[in-house]
């Protein structure tokens, strides 16, 4: 993620791109947690369906306008999969289809993960979506309420990353850890 933000750059269009799908993430997996009374995946369908598909979709188209191919490859993807899931979200489909579904978009996941460029932030964010989406896939197809929670929490992290890393670009914080000159460990 990039640190210098204008307004109509790119990088603003980045940011909010990222914060959108670290909001999105952490409602979907929080969702899936069981961690809230009363709070399932099926609470985040508005969410998932505005911010996470028709924002992040048109952000997507924004980043290719902009010369940004990989973030306008990812946020109209994963666009695309927020607002497919939002709309299919409580409609009578099978284990399998909806395992099948969440399979394919792992495996989009995936290749951001293998073609991001951003360091730890960026790989991390879409690593832990993969396995987020994989673990949801497995749960589907086994019935597992409890691979379902562990998805989730999965989720729930990759949307606190993919979220601290659009802030901290924002705000101008550390996003990479390094050695300090005093030879601890610090983020900078």
């Amino acid at each position: 993620m990039d640190n210098g933000v204008s307004a109509g750059s790119t990088a603003s269009t980045s940011t909010l791109g990222h914060i959108a799908l670290g909001l999105t993430l952490l409602a979907f997996g929080i969702g899936h947690t069981g961690i809230i009374d009363g709070v399932s995946a099926a609470s985040s369908v508005s969410l998932a369906m505005y911010v996470g598909g028709a924002a992040l979709f048109l952000l997507g188209l924004l980043e290719y306008r902009g010369g940004n191919g990989f973030n306008g490859t990812a946020f109209a993807g994963l666009g695309i999969f927020w607002f497919t899931w939002a709309k299919g979200a409580g409609a009578s489909v099978s284990d399998e289809a909806a395992g099948t579904f969440l399979v394919l978009f792992a495996m989009l996941a995936l290749t951001l993960t293998l073609a991001a460029a951003s360091g730890v932030f960026g790989q991390g964010v879409y690593a832990l979506l993969t396995l987020s989406l994989l673990l949801l896939a497995i749960a589907s197809f086994a019935d597992s309420g409890a691979l379902a929670k562990a998805g989730g929490w999965v989720a729930a992290v990759s949307g606190l990353l993919a979220w601290y890393g659009a802030t901290a670009a924002l705000a101008h914080w550390p996003m990479a850890l390094g050695r300090s000159r005093r030879g601890a460990v610090a983020a900078g």
